[in-house]
């Protein structure tokens, strides 16, 4: 069904964004790249990861707890690989350590044609698509994945949560193809517990079989939600189970304890990054059929996939560059009466204006 929204100046969604991370000590770069990545799910109509989370979560686990420092400073650290960083995060935020390390990763890639950079100690990123979009929109191949910042997850054929939503994240430069990048992120559950928070604000139900409640009983009632499933049974959990593994190797320790910080602290309680790009011109073959060059090869892949019967299916990035040019029509970000009260809460705590939701326009989409 149609659903109204209101038109908030991006503007003045990141002033009031960048004075509650400030409110809470952030430094002013760190705060604007926490504010850019909220902007940016906005824009996309990536509402389960937009400012109303991003501080929420900050709330729970990061400044407002023991998991994310302000003013923290990555250290890199050594490696005999030249195209691979490693870098301790110290708990700094997850968007400002994100969006660097993605530029790193990119820089690697243009000078050895992939880039890796791993980041130990680090405080959740949020939305993963938006490092990999923005890597995509620039040329490259690009990948993430990080442990959530709790155990929230049963794997497959158990009873207690043991896993994180734990996303992935693929982004394509197919701008040139198709007109976007295709950017496939996604939770390794059914969905994420941002999207439970997000249907509890509206009032809506989960879908079936996503959650559980106190007693491992499924339930559609985001308020009775207290664990979640993993999407596709045993597949999920394995996709699921990758993040874990990959954390391990990298120095994050163990899933249950992340986030809780009165349990074992000889244990270490943070999450783990991973990202990789990958320039195309590395992996060309060059022999493309007909003379196409690769991004023309890559066109007609695209085409044959959404042919004979196809033509109406969606490709990943798809519903998010639409709801760009929905934001972009609109002259501003598109947020609901609910979000609007959730921003007020964030301007009430950082001593900022209330939004006045009649003093917005208003689009039904």
């Amino acid at each position: 069904m149609p659903d109204t929204y209101f038109i908030v100046p991006e503007s003045q969604h990141n002033g009031l964004v960048q004075a509650a991370y400030c409110h809470r000590g952030f430094h002013a770069d760190e705060a604007a790249e926490g504010t850019r990545l909220c902007a940016e799910a906005a824009r996309h109509g990536i509402r389960t990861h937009n400012g109303i989370k991003a501080l929420h979560l900050d709330h729970l686990f990061g400044s407002g707890s023991k998991g994310c420092v302000p003013g923290a400073q990555i250290e890199e650290r050594s490696s005999r690989f030249a195209a691979a960083k490693i870098w301790n995060a110290n708990k700094k935020l997850g968007p400002a350590t994100a969006y660097r390390a993605m530029a790193e990763a990119s820089r690697l890639a243009d000078q050895y044609g992939v880039g890796i950079v791993s980041v130990d100690n680090a405080f959740h990123y949020l939305w993963g698509g938006g490092y990999v979009m923005q890597a995509a929109q620039q040329g490259y191949i690009a990948y993430t994945n990080c442990t959530a910042s709790l155990a929230e997850v049963v794997p497959f054929g158990g009873k207690f949560p043991t896993l994180g939503t734990n996303p992935h994240s693929w982004g394509f430069p197919t701008t040139d193809a198709i007109g976007y990048p295709i950017v496939i992120d996604w939770a390794t559950s059914v969905v994420a517990m941002g999207r439970v928070q997000q249907l509890k604000r509206e009032g809506k139900p989960l879908p079936p079989m996503a959650a559980v409640d106190k007693n491992g009983v499924p339930t559609t009632d985001p308020a009775q939600a207290v664990s979640l499933l993993p999407f596709g049974a045993h597949k999920g959990y394995g996709l699921s189970l990758i993040n874990e593994i990959v954390a391990g190797f990298i120095g994050g320790s163990l899933p249950t304890l992340r986030s809780r910080w009165e349990q074992q602290p000889e244990e270490k309680h943070t999450c783990a990054f991973f990202f990789q790009v990958i320039h195309p011109d590395a992996i060309s073959g060059g022999a493309f059929a007909k003379g196409r060059n690769q991004q023309q090869n890559v066109k007609a892949v695209i085409a044959d996939v959404l042919s004979r019967g196809n033509e109406q299916c969606l490709l990943p990035g798809q519903l998010e560059a639409d709801w760009a040019k929905k934001t972009a029509a609109a002259g501003g970000l598109l947020f609901s009466l609910a979000e609007i009260d959730a921003f007020n809460e964030l301007a009430q705590e950082a001593g900022q204006p209330l939004w006045q939701a009649d003093s917005f326009k208003s689009i039904v989409v």
